[in-house]
């Protein structure tokens, strides 16, 4: 099996060779998924990352979370401690491009989040086994967040990135659910 690190590299020239309209297309599948997902109907604050192509597209969740009235909340990395706190996001004005062309909270203009208050958490990946273990982007930041967070947790990806294995760690953690444009994966049965 490749090593992580290649790994990430083969996935992530896989999902930039996506054409535009079927990325749009593919997102908004998973987007419908997840809205008539009872997680996503019963929670009333959502933790979500701020997507960056080639991620399934959330400003489109985080626009609907609004217009229902959900709280939002979104995270802010801190690189010396390798970290990752939330903050309650009420506008995208509310955001800046930090690095890599990633766009994280304001701090001056948004609240910090006790991660309690986050009912479901929508966890980001590069790639997905299909018992609900992940390949992030690297940093490790959300593997720290997710060893204290209790929870619930559900990962969006496209169909591509769900694979029979890859290369895990024992530190790794599961989600316990997997939306795809293709139906939704329970793991934790």
């Amino acid at each position: 099996m490749l090593e992580k690190k290649q790994f990430r590299t083969n996935m992530i020239k896989q999902l930039q060779a996506i054409s535009k309209p079927h990325y749009e297309h593919m997102s908004y599948q998973i987007a419908l998924q997840l809205y008539n997902n009872t997680s996503f109907s019963s929670a009333s604050h959502i933790g979500i990352t701020i997507s960056k192509f080639p991620e399934v597209d959330t400003y489109q969740i985080i626009r609907m979370c609004w217009q229902l009235g959900k709280e939002v909340s979104v995270p802010k990395c801190i690189p010396e401690t390798r970290q990752m706190l939330f903050r309650k996001l009420e506008s995208f004005n509310q955001l800046e491009s930090v690095y890599s062309n990633l766009f994280e909270p304001i701090m001056e203009k948004t609240e910090r989040t006790n991660p309690e208050e986050i009912d479901l958490l929508l966890v980001p990946g590069l790639a997905f086994s299909r018992n609900g273990y992940r390949i992030g982007f690297g940093g490790g930041y959300y593997d720290r967040f997710l060893e204290s967070y209790k929870g619930e947790t559900i990962s969006l990806a496209f169909s591509m990135q769900v694979k029979e294995r890859i290369p895990l760690q024992k530190h790794d953690l599961a989600v316990q659910k997997i939306i795809t444009n293709e139906g939704i994966l329970c793991t934790n049965e």
